[in-house]
């Protein structure tokens, strides 16, 4: 296995794994609460969502689009996609932003839960099935955005596709075995690896794919081809870094007196 293909598949990995234990504190509320088989299927209607939408845009895509179009849109909204979680990993790490605390999240759909009007269909709680439909939905939408994303442009979709399923069998077990949130999981530092990651490879397929634009419409070559990527993972890390301590000194406003 190259290196190339190893980060791939450490950055699917990460990053699957926490949008995972967030969507996991979602059912897991909803299960305690409201019931566990409303929970269920709320969560396994989403994962067929989620399987069927990543099949058809997956064929389309791979089908339809050139290699070098692929890789520039690709990399932008990864890029894109990448700079956002690493503006709030920064904001995070510099005491900023609050980190983020699954127990919190937990004990807030918790409460949410037990407010809620108790309405049935079939014998299926609806709030709950629609709490766990939605929360699943929404963290796997990134999830398929971020597998389709690395495995198009690195012409590795399957391997992208064990990455994901692997996280979700990690998380899954480990909810399974302790049955409470996952707030052991260093969350808020796998959100700024996975952020450095995902920016980087942004980075690195949207000048590759800059290349459709140009005459020939052939992807561009880096500097050393793939070990450049290292590079920018160094750079990415530096720059957040000095933003880090940037923000966290002191300011005369945030002085008390």
């Amino acid at each position: 296995m190259s290196g190339t293909t190893l980060s791939l598949l450490t950055s699917v990995f990460l990053a699957s794994a926490v949008e995972f234990v967030e969507a996991f504190t979602i059912v897991l509320a909803m299960g305690v609460t409201r019931g566990w088989r409303s929970a269920l299927l709320g969560a396994g209607a989403a994962v067929v969502v989620l399987v069927v939408v990543t099949g058809v845009l997956g064929y389309g895509l791979r089908s339809w689009v050139s290699e070098s179009l692929l890789q520039l849109v690709v990399g932008v909204l990864l890029l894109v996609f990448g700079l956002q979680w690493l503006r709030k990993a920064v904001l995070r790490s510099a005491g900023v932003k609050a980190l983020n605390d699954e127990v919190a999240e937990f004990r807030e759909q918790q409460e949410r839960a037990r407010l809620a009007e108790r309405t049935t269909y079939a014998g299926v709680d609806l709030f709950g099935f629609l709490v766990s439909f939605k929360g699943v939905l929404l963290e796997g939408v990134e999830v398929v955005f971020i597998v389709l994303t690395f495995g198009l442009s690195a012409g590795a979709l399957g391997l992208a596709v064990a990455g994901a399923a692997a996280a979700a069998v990690l998380v899954l077990g480990a909810g399974l075995l302790l049955r409470e949130p996952l707030a052991r999981v260093p969350e808020n530092t796998l959100k700024y690896a996975v952020a450095i990651l995902l920016t980087s490879f942004g980075t690195f397929w949207t000048v590759e794919g800059a290349g459709h634009v140009a005459p020939g419409g052939t992807s561009l070559a880096w500097p050393g081809d793939r070990i450049s990527l290292l590079v920018l993972v160094a750079v990415w890390l530096t720059v957040s870094q000095v933003v880090v301590r940037v923000l966290s000194v002191p300011r005369p406003d945030r002085v008390r007196t």
